[in-house]
């Protein structure tokens, strides 16, 4: 059985052990050895990261071959309706390949969520509305690209899950510790 660290990643915290910039890193939250972030997460989104002790779970993870699904919710700006979210559903074309089709839904703002530090931009007249966005991929920004791509840009996102694990009972910055298998993480 391999270890899986599984972290409530807070915004502005770098996928990775040592800092960089304005960016926070990993060694300020898990003070474990010998563990390697699988899959990452933009220092500007927040939620699930998961770590691991073993190189071929960590690949299995990170490949989308694998089809281990992402479970996002993405605060957008402007109210899409049901046509919009069908383009997502539909697979969209963005500018270097063509995303597969998500699951994607309106969502009531989740329960429990942590003020963002820094706070999003806030406009009186711009409504804003909350996504839960299901995807087996995860390449580099695609959930904010997808956003961008049917007039709705991502304001905030969260990773919520893999397959199924998630952040639930975890507090911002907190993290704990299972064994398992990549058969474990599949929903």
């Amino acid at each position: 059985m391999s270890r899986i660290v599984i972290f409530n990643k807070p915004y502005g915290v770098l996928s990775q052990f040592t800092p960089e910039g304005r960016w926070r890193a990993l060694n300020e939250f898990i003070p474990l050895k010998d563990v390697y972030v699988a899959g990452r997460l933009d220092a500007d989104s927040e939620g699930l990261l998961l770590l691991t002790d073993d190189g071929k779970l960590q690949a299995r993870i990170a490949d989308p071959k694998h089809k281990l699904v992402k479970t996002y919710w993405a605060q957008v700006e402007g109210e899409p309706v049901e046509a919009d979210l069908d383009r997502l559903r539909a697979g969209i074309r963005l500018s270097d390949f063509t995303a597969q089709p998500a699951q994607v839904r309106r969502i009531d703002p989740p329960p429990d969520l942590w003020p963002r530090d820094p706070p999003i931009r806030y406009r009186a007249a711009i409504p804003t509305c909350w996504l839960e966005i299901r995807i087996a991929e995860g390449k580099n920004r695609q959930v904010r690209r997808m956003g961008a791509a049917i007039g709705y840009p991502v304001l905030r996102l969260v990773r919520a899950a893999v397959g199924r694990i998630s952040i639930a009972g975890l507090g911002l910055g907190e993290w704990r510790v299972q064994e398992g298998t990549i058969d474990d993480l599949r929903d």
